[in-house]
């Protein structure tokens, strides 16, 4: 079984201003900062950032019945603004998942460059065995770290444009 969902939230930054963000281990560190309650922990197994990084992340007791998982980032596109990560151990894989995949995208939203789209994507694959597992996935953990991250990314704009 085959599923995707997504979300976008309107960002009142530049396209390119959001990417600098997304597209680093700087989403990382802001979402372990500011969303302890969604994300305990997050490691750096390997990597700097760029396709091939591996990181693993622990997950507060209560959650959807996961500890932690590791995610590979398998792209990070800078021309058409495109991340993503797959993961690679635990997690998702442990429920009867073959594929769990994420996918941030940023997109210009006008010629004046002054707001941009985030788009976060979830795609999976789940054995018929555990297709039950399916109702795991939810786009709101995602929706949480983009809200976040625009809260970021419109505080340092605003202080960028005021100093």
């Amino acid at each position: 079984m085959f599923g995707t969902v997504s979300s976008e939230r309107e960002v009142k930054v530049p396209a390119s201003e959001a990417w600098k963000l997304y597209s680093t281990l700087e989403l990382a560190k802001i979402v372990a900062e500011a969303l302890p309650s969604l994300i305990s922990k997050i490691n750096v197994v390997q990597g700097d950032g760029g396709a091939g990084t591996i990181l693993e992340l622990f997950f507060p007791p209560g959650g959807a019945g996961l500890s932690s998982y590791k995610e590979k980032f398998t792209v990070v596109d800078d021309e058409k603004r495109v991340k993503e990560t797959e993961v690679v151990e635990g997690g998702f894989l442990d429920l009867g998942f073959s594929l769990y995949r994420v996918r941030f995208e940023v997109f210009d939203k006008d010629e004046e460059d002054e707001y941009c789209i985030t788009k976060a994507t979830i795609e999976y694959e789940v054995g018929e065995e555990s297709a039950a597992n399916s109702a795991l996935v939810s786009i709101q953990p995602l929706v949480t770290i983009m809200e976040a991250a625009a809260l970021h990314l419109i505080q340092n704009h605003h202080n960028k444009t005021t100093t």
